[in-house]
C-alpha cells in the first residue's frame, strides 16, 4: 500500500513539474508579447545645440542640461533620462542634472533600425557593459538581464526585440529580457510581412547557420517556433499575402524552389522560378523554360507548358506555339481577345478596361461587361464612388464619373487624393495654383503658391500671404475652431500680420510680414524684414525677428530657440544666427 502511495505521490510530482515546465515556457520563450511599447503622448524634453555643443531644454524653452557635451541622447522625450557623450566619457543625467544609473558601466540608448522618425531609440531599456558583456536595465535602474551576451542590438523592424549574440551565435529577445529564438544561429533577419494594422508585430524570422556550402536557411514564426529547419539554401516569405494564420515561403534546395504554407510542403521543389500575383492570388512557376500556375493550395491552375505567361489585372494570358490564349484565375479559358485587360477596382460596380491593340487605351465597364466609358483615355484610375482619375494625350489629368461627365478638368499637371481625408488637390506647373475639391467634386479652394499640411483633425492649406484650414470633408474652419484652447489667433490686415484674443480685440499690433498660429507648445512664430523670431501666448517676444533661417517656410519655436531637423526625421533647437 505505502509503495503504491509513493508511486502515486511521484505521478503528481511528475505531472506538476511538467506543468510548470509548460507554464515557464510560455512565460520565457511562447509568450514574445509581454511586454508594450511605450506610446508618446508628448515630449518634454529636447535637444540643444549651442557652438557645436550639446543640451537639454524642457517645452517651456528653459534650460535643463547646459550645453557643454559633444554629443546628448533623449531615448525617450517624455522622460528626464539624458545620456551625454564627453568624449569618451558617457553620463545618465537626470532634470535634476544629478548622474544617475551609477551603478552600471559604459550605458548606452539601443538605436532603432530602418525607422525613419525623430524617436529612433528603444524608449524603455538602456544596455550596460560588465567585462566585456552586455546586459539590459530600464530607466529606472532595474536590472532586466545579466551581463552575459557579447553584443546587444536593435532587430530591424522589430521595435521591441532585440538581436543578442552570445559564443558567436545569435537569438532574439524582448525589452524585458523574454527569449524568443534561442542563440544558436549566424543570422537572423525578420521576414518583413507589414499590415497596417500591426505593422511588423506579426512578422516571423529567417534564420541561418552557416555550412561549408554556405548559409542554409529555416523560418520561425512571430512566436519564436519553428517551422522550417535550416535546411535550405534560399528561402523568402511571400510577404503579399496578408493572412496571419497563413505564411507561404518559397524556398530553394540546390537551386530548385517550392513552396511551404506554414510547415507543409504545398509545391516540391522542382522549380527554377516562382513568382506570386497579387492581384489573381496565383503563383507563376518556372520549370525547364516553361511556365504554369499554381493556387495557393499548391495545385496546378494551368501546366508547366508554355513559353511565357504575363498576369495583366484579372487575366492570364498564356503563350504557346498556337499563340495567347487568355485564361481567368482559376485556370478556365475567358472570352476575352488578347489585347484586352481588365483592371479590378475595389468597387465591385466598376472594373477598368484596357485597349492594348493600337496603344494603351484605358475605359470602363460594369460587373455585366457593359461598357460605361470607352478606352480612349491614355491612363485611368478609380478614385472612389463612382469617379476615376484620367488622363488625356497631353498627359493632363481630371476626374470623369461612369457617365462619362467631366467633374474636374483635364488639364491639371498633378491630381491626387490629400493623404487621410476624401479631399482632392490639383496643381498646375505655369500657373504654380492648386485647387482643392470636395468629395462632392465641387470647388472649396483655390490658392498659389500653395503648401498643404495634414493634422489629425483638419488641413492647412497656406502661402506666403494666407492660410485656409478645413476640416477632411472639406468644410471651411476659423482659426478659433481649430485652435480652441489658444488665448491668440493671427490676423491680417493691409498685408501686416498682428494678433487678436478669442473676440476679435487686437492684442498685437500689426506689425509682422508674416505670422504663424501658436504650436502646441504655446509658441508663435513671426517675420519681420526678412528675419524670424517668436513670441507666446500673452504676446510678448520671446524673441525678436534677428534669425535668417534657410530651407524652413515655417520655422518652429520653442522659446527662443527654432527647431532644426536633420538625418532621418531627426532634430534639435539651436539660438544659431
Amino acid at each position: 500500500m505505502k509503495k503504491r502511495y509513493a508511486i502515486i505521490i511521484i505521478i503528481v510530482i511528475v505531472i506538476l513539474i511538467a506543468l510548470a515546465s509548460i507554464i515557464v515556457y510560455n512565460i520565457t520563450v511562447g509568450n514574445t508579447k509581454n511586454y508594450e511599447i511605450e506610446k508618446i503622448e508628448e515630449y518634454n524634453y529636447f535637444i540643444l545645440k549651442q557652438n557645436d555643443l550639446y543640451g537639454v531644454i524642457d517645452k517651456k524653452g528653459n534650460t535643463i542640461i547646459t550645453p557643454e557635451y559633444s554629443e546628448i541622447t533623449i531615448p525617450n522625450p517624455q522622460k528626464a533620462v539624458f545620456v551625454c557623450h564627453q568624449g569618451d566619457a558617457i553620463k545618465i543625467l537626470n532634470e535634476q542634472k544629478e548622474e544617475i544609473l551609477t551603478q552600471y558601466n559604459n550605458v548606452q540608448p539601443i538605436r532603432l533600425q530602418n525607422i525613419t522618425s525623430d524617436l529612433m531609440y528603444e524608449k524603455s531599456v538602456l544596455k550596460y557593459e560588465k567585462d566585456e558583456k552586455y546586459g539590459l536595465v530600464n530607466f529606472e535602474g532595474k536590472t532586466i538581464t545579466k551581463p552575459i551576451y557579447d553584443e546587444i542590438d536593435s532587430l530591424p523592424y522589430k521595435e521591441g526585440e532585440l538581436l543578442v549574440k552570445q559564443n558567436e551565435k545569435y537569438g532574439v529577445i524582448n525589452i524585458v529580457g523574454t527569449k524568443i529564438i534561442e542563440m544558436s544561429y549566424d543570422k537572423i533577419e525578420v521576414d518583413g510581412y507589414y499590415t497596417d494594422e500591426n505593422g511588423y508585430q506579426y512578422a516571423g524570422y529567417i534564420v541561418s547557420i552557416k555550412t561549408p556550402e554556405g548559409y542554409r536557411y529555416g523560418y520561425l514564426n512571430d512566436k519564436g517556433k519553428m517551422i522550417l529547419g535550416t535546411e535550405y539554401n534560399d528561402l523568402t516569405r511571400v510577404a503579399e499575402i496578408k493572412d496571419y494564420h497563413n505564411t507561404y515561403l518559397i524556398c530553394a534546395k540546390n537551386g530548385q524552389y517550392g513552396i511551404a504554407k506554414n510547415a507543409e510542403k504545398i509545391l516540391n521543389n522542382e522549380y527554377q522560378s516562382i513568382r506570386y500575383d497579387t492581384t489573381n492570388q496565383v503563383f507563376v512557376v518556372e520549370k525547364s523554360k516553361k511556365y504554369g500556375i499554381v493556387n495557393l493550395d499548391g495545385k496546378l491552375v494551368l501546366p508547366v507548358q508554355y513559353h511565357q505567361i504575363d498576369i495583366t489585372g484579372i487575366y492570364m494570358y498564356a503563350e504557346d506555339e498556337q499563340g495567347t490564349t487568355v485564361y481567368n484565375s482559376d485556370g478556365t479559358k475567358a472570352d476575352v481577345d488578347s489585347h484586352i485587360s481588365i483592371l479590378n477596382t475595389g468597387n465591385d460596380k466598376y472594373q477598368i478596361k484596357i485597349n492594348n491593340e493600337n496603344g494603351t487605351k484605358y475605359g470602363v465597364i460594369d460587373q455585366e461587361g457593359k461598357q460605361l466609358i470607352e478606352e480612349k483615355y491614355n491612363y485611368m484610375e478609380y478614385l472612389y464612388d463612382n469617379y476615376f482619375i484620367v488622363s488625356n494625350e497631353s498627359g493632363k489629368l481630371g476626374v470623369v464619373d461612369d457617365k462619362e461627365a467631366v467633374k474636374i478638368e483635364i488639364n491639371h499637371d498633378s491630381l491626387q487624393k490629400i493623404q487621410e481625408t476624401d479631399l482632392i488637390q490639383t496643381t498646375s506647373t505655369e500657373s504654380k495654383m492648386t485647387q482643392i475639391y470636395a468629395k462632392s467634386m465641387a470647388k472649396i479652394c483655390e490658392m498659389s503658391n500653395a503648401s498643404i499640411e495634414v493634422k489629425d483633425d483638419y488641413i492647412k492649406i497656406y502661402n506666403e500671404t494666407e492660410i485656409k484650414y478645413f476640416d477632411k470633408e472639406g468644410k471651411a474652419l476659423k482659426n478659433t475652431e481649430v485652435y480652441p484652447n489658444n488665448k491668440l489667433f493671427v490676423k491680417v490686415e493691409n498685408n501686416q500680420y498682428g494678433f487678436v484674443d478669442y473676440n476679435g480685440n487686437l492684442v498685437v499690433d500689426y506689425e509682422y510680414d508674416k505670422a504663424y498660429g501658436f504650436n502646441e507648445y504655446g509658441f508663435a512664430t513671426v517675420k519681420k524684414g526678412g528675419k524670424w523670431g517668436a513670441i507666446d501666448e500673452s504676446g510678448k517676444e520671446v524673441v525678436a525677428p534677428i534669425y535668417e533661417i534657410k530651407n524652413q517656410q515655417e520655422p518652429f519655436f520653442i522659446g527662443s530657440y527654432y527647431r532644426v531637423t536633420y538625418g532621418s526625421g531627426e532634430f534639435y533647437y539651436t539660438d544659431a544666427k
